[in-house]
């Protein structure tokens, strides 16, 4: 496929031109309470190339080998356009030639596994909550989505990558007759089917929520000091922190450059974050991005300071700054765009025990449940929580929405734990979808959150 790839592109009339083809399969296993609503495989495949011609570029995806001389034809066309309309050309930031073929370690290959066997596993998970006469409903699914890349350039890069994501996630549903509510559950990751495996205890304590919920009481409006978990600080660092890490997010948009310049104090000084989709047990795990670049560690926060940001060679030839790997593509219909691949706060040294004795008296909330964020402001809903009294875990709560500034909120860190914990189940849907964006955090202490309820 690398040779065909390159008989394609390699006699482009153009400053640049890459092209990538993609093999992707599908899995999905799908139970709504007790029925099986659906068992469906399939496989599609396509190309995506690029042209950078005079300062304008342009891309275009197509399904069929034969097109490929029109999808050039038009691709080069669209660049010129480009180019006449634009003021300043566009330029791409120097990347090392690379010749390599990676396909990931695996704790068992789900393309080794039975469709019997998966089925019989999502069911055995779907079962658990619904032998509870609390629960009403169930609507798990096991996802499979195999992609297996290749990559050429006018550079001369040959690039050939796996990328193997698998998860059994959805909602548990628990109903008294006269209240209802829900509970997010998900395992997975992109190490292996090994990772779904004996994962009954998830699902169990996941249940019990859901029916503890039904007796909990709403929060009660107001400004707490709190305790965020692992789940919701690292939905706070990817939605209101990384996004604006992004380059293209704030390329043109002068007051976010001016704020997110880097060297600029934005936090409290044990706050650091980093994105690293170099972590090869990780679920936001790759080895190059979608433009061929090695992922690399890119520190973005450190002790409070902006150090860092997210590129694509486009934007870093725009700020001067070093590519870093981070342009990805949801699969072969799309043109890359820069995005996290695991991004969280790193750890401190202080125990969640540590962490409740020091809150003493306000709010443990934990797993995020939907939100938004409209520049620097956010605000995100928890799935349930805790008040916590005198240093002690009480009473669930439910109904929780908390709302901040970013910039305060980052500085109001006061503590964070030692216990790092990265999500097994991902999604972003910044202009395309990425199933696999990782985000992560330990436990976080943060003073004067503003909490919505009753």
């Amino acid at each position: 496929m690398l040779d065909a790839l390159k008989s394609m592109v390699m006699n482009v009339d153009a400053d640049y031109a890459d092209i990538r083809y993609e093999r992707k399969k599908n899995v999905v296993i799908h139970f709504v309470g007790k029925e099986l609503h659906q068992v469906s495989s399939n496989a599609t495949d396509g190309y995506v190339l690029r042209v950078l011609k005079h300062g304008g570029m342009s891309s275009i995806a197509f399904t069929k080998e034969d097109d490929a001389d029109t999808a050039i034809s038009s691709a080069l066309h669209n660049a010129a356009l480009i180019a006449a309309a634009r003021k300043n050309p566009i330029r791409l930031a120097p990347a090392p030639v690379v010749k390599d073929t990676y396909v990931p370690v695996l704790k068992e290959d789900p393309r080794h596994i039975s469709l019997d066997e998966k089925l019989d596993l999502t069911r055995r998970y779907n079962t658990i909550p619904m032998l509870h006469a609390g629960i009403a409903t169930t609507d798990i699914s096991y996802h499979e989505v195999i992609r297996e890349k290749f990559f050429v350039n006018t550079e001369g890069s040959e690039i050939r990558e796996e990328l193997i994501t698998i998860r059994i996630s959805g909602l548990i549903v628990s109903s008294d007759g006269s209240h209802i509510q829900n509970i997010r559950v998900g395992v997975g990751g992109s190490s292996g089917f090994g990772v779904l495996r004996d994962r009954e205890a998830d699902f169990e304590k996941r249940t019990s929520v859901a029916l503890q919920l039904l007796d909990a009481q709403s929060v009660k409006g107001g400004v707490y000091n709190v305790i965020l978990n692992q789940n919701l600080a690292g939905v706070f660092t990817h939605e209101a922190f990384g996004h604006f890490s992004e380059a293209d997010l704030i390329e043109n948009n002068p007051s976010m450059r001016k704020k997110m310049k880097l060297h600029a104090r934005l936090g409290n000084r044990n706050v650091s974050i980093i994105d690293n989709p170099t972590l090869n047990d990780q679920l936001g795990h790759y080895k190059y991005d979608d433009e061929g670049l090695r992922a690399k560690p890119t520190r973005l926060m450190k002790n409070g300071v902006l150090v860092g940001r997210l590129h694509s060679r486009r934007t870093a030839a725009v700020f001067n700054e070093p590519p870093n790997g981070h342009s990805v593509a949801e699969d072969y219909r799309y043109a890359p765009i820069i995005r996290m691949g695991t991004i969280f706060i790193e750890p401190g040294v202080n125990t969640f025990e540590d962490l409740i004795s020091m809150l003493d008296n306000g709010l443990y909330i934990l797993d995020a449940k939907g939100g938004q964020t409209s520049g620097e402001n956010f605000t995100f809903g928890a799935q349930y929580g805790y008040i916590v009294k005198n240093g002690r875990i009480s009473d669930m709560i439910k109904d929780i929405n908390m709302s901040g500034n970013l910039y305060e909120t980052l500085k109001n860190i006061d503590t964070i734990g030692n216990d790092l914990k990265l999500s097994e189940v991902g999604g972003c849907g910044k202009g395309q979808l990425n199933i696999r964006s990782c985000y992560g955090a330990p436990h976080v202490f943060v003073k004067n959150i503003v909490i919505g309820g009753v």
